[in-house]
């Protein structure tokens, strides 16, 4: 089996997503990104655009506007300041 990345998404109003997954798409500041399991830490800011999380061959889609995302050796953390499940 596959190394897994834990991921968690929040929002100002609540926590969207928190799990283990196969890979995280983000908009990042400096262009789109991705992290998979045992990536190297970083830290940048993101752009209004879509966070594409993989897991067992299905992509869930959330649209977010601004803030953070963290990669640390624990996982990826991403502080929207606006997040919602797109439909």
């Amino acid at each position: 089996m596959a190394d897994k990345l834990h991921f968690s998404l929040v929002s100002p109003e609540r926590e969207l997503f928190a799990g283990a997954v196969d890979q995280v798409d983000a908009p990042g500041s400096e262009g789109d990104f991705g992290v998979l399991a045992g990536h190297g830490p970083f830290m940048t800011a993101l752009k209004e655009g879509q966070v594409r999380v993989h897991n067992d061959g299905k992509v869930s889609v959330f649209e977010v506007r601004g803030g953070f995302a963290d990669v640390t050796p624990d996982g990826f953390t991403i502080l929207a300041e606006y997040a919602v499940e797109a439909a």
